[in-house]
């Protein structure tokens, strides 16, 4: 007997409220890939990070000869497991170990993914992350009445093809809403 969820998150983007304490998460959009009674994995798809790919090809032994690729930031997922690379991808295709959301996109945690990329044979569009975001039972819901972060259904052009520093405005432009108009509580400059 599968319990139903009042309200599922999957294939939403979370925005985080100006209020968000939580330094993971200040500033952040997190796209929901799993939501169930058990809980919930979200990825952060606005923090790029230091590092690059090719970089991060060569630590898995992987070459990566695409040269518009190698360039491309890894970004922060989360706090979770960030010793382990998640790629969220579209198309979904047919990896090892690969959770579909929605119609298109694909999360993968299996390193076989990657190996597709280095040999040209990838997903025709990827966002990397070192980590994901997850939370137990009942607590996303929590954290959403708490009004933490805002809810809008996610979309594939944000995620792949909005530049990282837009993502968070452009998210909330997806509920009609000017961020700049969301003055924080605390007064933060």
């Amino acid at each position: 007997m599968g319990q139903q969820l009042a309200t599922d998150f999957t294939n939403q983007f979370l925005i985080a409220m100006p209020e968000m304490a939580d330094p993971n998460f200040g500033g952040t959009v997190v796209f929901i890939a799993e939501h169930s009674p058990k809980g919930a994995l979200g990825l952060v798809i606005n923090r790029p990070m230091e590092l690059d790919l090719a970089t991060l090809f060569e630590r898995i032994d992987l070459k990566l000869e695409i040269a518009p690729l190698a360039s491309s930031p890894v970004f922060f997922g989360g706090p979770v497991q960030m010793d382990r690379g998640f790629v969220l991808h579209e198309p979904a295709g047919d990896w090892d170990s690969t959770v579909t959301v929605g119609d298109e996109l694909g999360l993968t945690s299996s390193k076989d993914v990657l190996e597709a990329v280095a040999s040209g044979g990838g997903p025709r569009r990827m966002l990397v992350t070192l980590g994901y975001a997850g939370w137990g039972p009942g607590q996303l819901e929590e954290e959403i009445s708490r009004n933490a972060w805002l809810t809008v259904p996610a979309n594939a052009e944000l995620i792949f093809d909005t530049p990282a520093e837009e993502r968070f405005a452009a998210a909330f432009r997806l509920l009609g809403i000017d961020p700049a108009f969301l003055a924080s509580s605390a007064g933060h400059a």
